[in-house]
């Protein structure tokens, strides 16, 4: 983090005092709201919001809004995320006061759970009558794997992210990762289950696919996954995420191949009877993206599965001019390239 000195004081200043880094120390684990750190916190709502103002002010912290629910995050700048971590590390879980925290902060996670366990209870019906069509989601996942590699990048984000699947796959290999959704129940879901799976370094946000609420150029990896099917303007979000990628950066959509099952459009809202080879790569193109790698995975034998699933990868065409011996760049690397 390299900044002036006058600037340095002014963030130490913000986070030099007990609430604020017990408030560090929370969102280090996840996304909260107010309410969350009130009840964590055990304080006044105008005290953590002066808390909160601060932090900030200091841009050691974000915060975005989601209906009439604002949630602060750590901040989205590397550099400043990193010297957060880097500050929370050196805290004793073992703390007293820290300890209560982590127990109130389990409390509002179990909640978050339970809301979505009810709500993915009244949606599942309809969700594994779509999974009955088509190869199982295991078989996709280890592709997606394979396919991007073990090599540890520096961020991703996935549009459409809804039950925040893709992003726990992923968790080990990003430093910072982002799902975005239009549906607050969904995200609610996408919460529980990151937070079920211990997964601190991403988050999950509201937002539209057309207009993602992040910085461009920005992204080793953009991924969307089962989504394009529902959109009126395919073409138009692969321009959108194309953008939020960084030189030499990886976009992979999951999606159906082209068929015939009318009910869909009908009974789940399906606007694409899915995809060919051609138009994806048609719409890759556009987005000055080059078609690098394509997959089928054929339905279940036996089932009566009529869907086929389609992978296909595109990489930004910009070359990533890194210097190997730069740490931080080495550390923004295409996804798969070998030092």
């Amino acid at each position: 983090m390299h900044v002036a000195l006058d600037t340095m004081v002014d963030i130490l200043k913000a986070a030099a005092e007990s609430s604020r880094l017990r408030i560090l120390v929370l969102l280090s684990r996840g996304d909260l709201t107010v309410s969350d750190l009130t009840e964590i916190l055990g304080q006044s709502q105008p005290r953590v919001s002066r808390h909160l103002k601060l932090l900030l002010e200091a841009e050691l912290i974000g915060r975005y809004q989601e209906g009439s629910w604002a949630f602060f995050r750590l901040s989205d700048a590397d550099s400043a995320r990193e010297f957060v971590l880097r500050l929370v590390a050196d805290i004793r879980a073992t703390d007293p006061q820290v300890e209560r925290d982590f127990e109130r902060l389990a409390a509002v996670k179990r909640r978050r759970q339970e809301r979505a366990a009810e709500y993915f209870s009244d949606n599942a019906a309809s969700w594994d009558e779509l999974r009955s069509l088509h190869a199982p989601d295991k078989a996709v996942e280890a592709a997606l794997l394979k396919l991007v590699g073990k090599r540890p990048f520096q961020s991703m984000i996935d549009l459409g992210t809804g039950t925040g699947r893709i992003l726990e796959i992923f968790s080990p290999l990003y430093r910072r990762g982002v799902g975005i959704d239009m549906s607050r129940e969904m995200l609610s879901v996408a919460r529980a289950n990151l937070d079920k799976a211990g997964v601190a370094n991403a988050q999950v946000r509201q937002g539209d696919i057309f207009s993602p609420p992040v910085e461009r150029d920005a992204f080793d990896l953009v991924t969307i996954h089962q989504v394009l099917h529902y959109l009126d303007d395919p073409g138009r979000a692969i321009a959108e995420a194309a953008r939020l990628l960084r030189p030499s950066g990886r976009l992979v959509i999951v999606d159906f191949a082209p068929h015939a099952l009318e009910f869909l459009r009908n009974d789940h809202a399906h606007q694409r009877l899915g995809f060919s080879d051609r138009q994806i790569a048609d719409w890759f193109a556009e987005a000055g993206l080059e078609l690098e790698q394509k997959e089928d995975f054929e339905p279940r034998p036996g089932t009566g599965a009529k869907l086929t699933v389609k992978l296909w990868l595109g990489r930004d065409r910009r070359m990533l001019i890194a210097d190997p011996s730069n740490d931080t760049q080495a550390a923004l690397r295409p996804i798969g390239e070998v030092a």
